[in-house]
């Protein structure tokens, strides 16, 4: 293997000389393959290089644009990169820790896999450089960690202890990413001479330490991958099906699929149909409308599963839904749907406005097009903190901006007087687009007394609690409870979001759903359901079953507000043999 890599790299030096075509085959293998073999025997040297080797001809465009950038920030900061190395050097020094620091640059293909799977340009990267701290032992590794803590703020969420928990592929190091007085994070590491060596070499390293030694060792289970990788050799004949393993195993903490061509695509663990869809090309995301896994259509929210060969099927007429964005797990996917959702609802939004300003305008006989075309809605488009006037359409079409409150700004008092008084113009012209359901009189919409509301079946929101309006596509205000997994998810445009309040409901009953967690003992179900009698609280619906010695109830039931859902909660908790007591939410009724 070692010998097999070593050609490789030889080969991928002297790529050059090979016409394009083959330098970009042997560039997708070297990437594929040899790149995470490497990674996974722990050749840190080794694997860095041959992805930027690999990069360098499968994006020639791309590899010299990033390597000038970078570059060109190099330049800019290459006062700062020895600032903080001779810092580093004199704390070390202040603290009896013996130990050299090291500044670099990162490799060109992780900045780029950085840039595309953050979807950020060079210009928004600021961690590009690293420092590597090598010290005598374990001990002054932590106590360098300390020290730099102690000098520059780090990131939350950015420390990560390999030493005491290695990686697979047994490298060991502290990663932490601090934040320097300028405003520019780098990263640390830090580590012993021997993780050093090993985080560069990997299992070279080791078999230089095992040179001379007989029998079973410590560190034998770490050459355990390599074992059985040899094993399948020997027991698989067919390459393909060899290779085809060896490619799901190089990626165990992902899923790692197959086109029908056998290109080779790896997605995190959970990841379904529509994000293998996406992946291949934005349009082939768009216009999904089912997908064949190993031969058999299955669902678009289907878990793909490692080594599934996945076919994508489309259809013209196909567009993103909503529940798209509950369906994928990939960054890249969620924001392709959220993008052109958002795109496509703004737009319909912007025409649905301009025809309901448009026709408020003749009703008053107001030249509402001399008027763009002089540039007097400028006042109007500074009063509301908008740029554009296609801005304005679409907080009408929204529902957030009547159209006669923009109107009547260019009509005289006697044409106000004349004007037809009739419905509210806006629910009224919105009606013959789009068919509203009816509305909830427990919401007012703060500022508008004309804009129709209705509680999202999603959460089912009780008034005492926070609430959230999203104006939604024909039907109206949605209202959401703040606590709801809709809201949490960020499934809202802020464009559509609107302010509620709770109006003054003291006799209007609201439906929740319980589940009820209890132990299977007999009576227990009689008694939550005296319970919740006892309080005057109806029951609309009641589901039941047991499982393992516990019980699940789930019940409908009509409450008032939140001091009421309290109550009851806390009665059914404090039966006997009631294990836990749970208010559902619904994500699947999201409303768009």
């Amino acid at each position: 293997m070692l010998v097999k890599l070593a050609d490789r790299l030889h080969n991928m030096r002297t790529l050059e000389f090979l016409p394009e075509e083959r330098q970009i085959s042997i560039a997708k293998e070297t990437m594929e393959i040899y790149a995470p073999i490497a990674n996974r025997l722990g050749m840190g040297r080794l694997k860095n290089e041959l992805e930027d080797l690999s990069f360098r001809y499968m994006h020639p465009r791309e590899s010299e644009d990033l390597q000038n950038s970078v570059s060109e920030k190099l330049a800019v900061s290459a006062d700062l990169v020895e600032r903080i190395k001779s810092t580093l050097q004199t704390k070390l020094r202040d603290n009896e820790i013996s130990g050299d620091v090291n500044g670099r640059v990162k490799s060109m293909y992780s900045i780029w896999s950085k840039l595309q799977k953050q979807e950020i340009d060079i210009g928004q990267l600021y961690d590009y450089i690293g420092f590597r701290i090598i010290t005598g032992n374990i001990k002054d590794c932590y106590a360098a960690l300390g020290i730099i803590h102690q000098m520059w703020r780090p990131v939350p969420g950015r420390i990560k202890d390999y030493i005491a928990m290695p990686k697979p592929n047994f490298y060991q190091s502290l990663h932490t990413t601090v934040v320097a007085e300028k405003g520019q994070p780098f990263e640390v590491q830090i580590r012993t001479k021997d993780m050093d060596l090993i985080a560069e070499q990997g299992i070279a390293a080791h078999w230089k330490y095992k040179e001379g030694r007989m029998g079973a060792q410590a560190d034998d289970k770490n050459f355990l991958w390599l074992r059985q990788l040899v094993e399948w050799q020997n027991d698989i004949k067919d390459p393909r099906v060899f290779m085809h393993s060896l490619k799901i195993d190089l990626y165990p903490d992902e899923v790692y699929t197959f086109t029908p061509k056998g290109d080779v695509f790896a997605f995190p663990r959970g990841a379904t149909p529509l994000d293998f869809a996406y992946r291949i090309h934005t349009d082939v995301g768009h216009h999904c409308v089912g997908a064949r896994v190993n031969g058999k259509l299955v669902a678009l929210r289907t878990p793909l599963r490692n080594g599934d060969i996945v076919e994508i099927v489309t259809s013209p007429t196909q567009t993103p839904s909503r529940e798209w964005v509950n369906m994928v797990v990939t960054s890249r996917a969620r924001h392709k749907i959220r993008h052109w959702l958002n795109t496509e609802q703004k737009q319909r939004s912007i025409d649905l406005g301009k025809k309901l300003v448009e026709k408020e305008a003749k009703r008053y006989r107001v030249g509402w097009r001399k008027l763009v075309a002089e540039n007097a809605l400028d006042g109007v488009l500074s009063e509301y903190g908008l740029a554009r006037l296609e801005d304005l359409y679409a907080d009408v079409g929204y529902g957030k901006v009547s159209p006669r409150s923009i109107v009547e700004r260019f009509i005289s008092d006697e044409q106000k007087e004349t004007a037809p008084t009739d419905e509210g113009v806006l629910q009224k012209a919105v009606r013959k687009i789009f068919p509203f359901t009816g509305t909830s009189t427990a919401i007012k919409v703060k500022g508008y007394d004309d804009l129709m509301t209705y509680l999202a079946k999603c959460c089912n929101p009780l008034p005492g609690e926070r609430i959230v309006g999203y104006v939604t596509r024909g039907k109206g205000v949605a209202v959401h409870s703040a606590n709801c997994p809709n809201v949490k998810n960020l499934m809202f445009n802020p464009d559509r979001e609107i302010a509620v309040e709770w109006a003054d409901q003291r006799q209007a009953q609201f439906q929740v759903e319980l589940e009820v967690l209890m132990e299977d003992r007999q009576g227990i179900l009689a008694r939550v359901v005296s319970t919740i009698a006892g309080l005057k609280t109806n029951i609309r619906q009641m589901d039941s079953r047991t499982l393992d010695g516990r019980a699940t109830a789930e019940l409908v039931l009509e409450i008032a507000d939140m001091k009421h859902l309290e109550k009851v909660t806390r009665s059914i908790e404090g039966l006997d043999g009631v294990m836990q007591v749970e208010r559902k939410f619904n994500v699947r009724h999201a409303t768009a």
